[in-house]
């Protein structure tokens, strides 16, 4: 069941993804060969406690981290730890905050030192195909009509899009209703209306975009060792248009 929220309750979300917002500005300035991702996963949840929220994802089904930190061909739950950014990486920092029971739901993905061309397209593609599936959330679309414009996007740009995980709804609960997929046909899927709030996380690979998981149950990779990128943003379906509640 798709629960549609009151502008009150989008309220309480937007305050949620402010401070995910600010916490994503800060990694940004920190990010750079030498840092290891557990460094910060620390300084993420320093930084959402202290503004009084929490990491929703720590203790989600068993994950032990306040963040996904997702290296290279690691396309998303990657575990922080003693790996040591490089020069030429990329990585993707993904986290919900939690405030006074309400979620908001960002990933970026973000360059370390410099990094090829072929990455620095990768990034930028996955970036924009986000941007053309919030372009479709208006009253009266579908879901499909999101899926679909992010894949002719990125598909014409020569990358592919992965379908083993995809957006969602997102309230008091981190995923409900209704599911978003980046890839299908238009005119398909549940319409959107006022009041319904949905992630919007593309995952776009250089390669194939099947994948492959770790034994630790979590971290998946590109099955081919490809780069895989993601930028995602939580965002409000308004009689206004796409309302981003974690805008940077």
């Amino acid at each position: 069941m798709i629960i549609l929220k009151t502008k009150d309750q989008i309220k309480y979300m937007k305050e949620a993804g402010e401070i995910l917002a600010a916490c994503h500005r800060e990694i940004r300035k920190m990010i750079a060969p030498g840092i290891t991702t557990i460094e910060i996963d620390r300084f993420a949840e320093q930084f959402i406690r202290k503004h009084g929220a929490t990491p929703e994802q720590k203790g989600y089904n068993g994950f032990p981290y306040a963040t996904c930190t997702s290296v290279n061909d690691v396309i998303c739950h990657g575990f922080p730890g003693k790996t040591v950014l490089k020069d030429g990486d990329i990585i993707t920092v993904d986290m919900v905050v939690n405030l006074k029971g309400w979620l908001a739901d960002s990933a970026w993905s973000y360059p370390v030192g410099n990094i090829s061309e072929q990455a620095q397209r990768l990034l930028d593609v996955t970036h924009e195909s986000l941007y053309k599936g919030i372009e479709k959330a208006v009253i009266g679309n579908r879901i499909g009509d999101i899926s679909h414009a992010i894949q002719v996007y990125a598909e014409g740009e020569g990358f592919s899009v992965v379908r083993d995980f995809i957006g969602h709804g997102i309230g008091e609960e981190m995923h409900e209703a209704p599911q978003v997929p980046h890839y299908g046909p238009a005119n398909v899927g549940p319409r959107l209306k006022e009041g319904m709030v949905i992630t919007i996380e593309p995952m776009l690979n250089t390669g194939t975009y099947r994948s492959k998981m770790d034994s630790d149950g979590w971290t998946a990779r590109t099955l081919d060792g490809g780069l895989s990128a993601q930028y995602e943003h939580t965002l409000a379906i308004t009689a206004n248009g796409p309302e981003i509640l974690t805008a940077q």
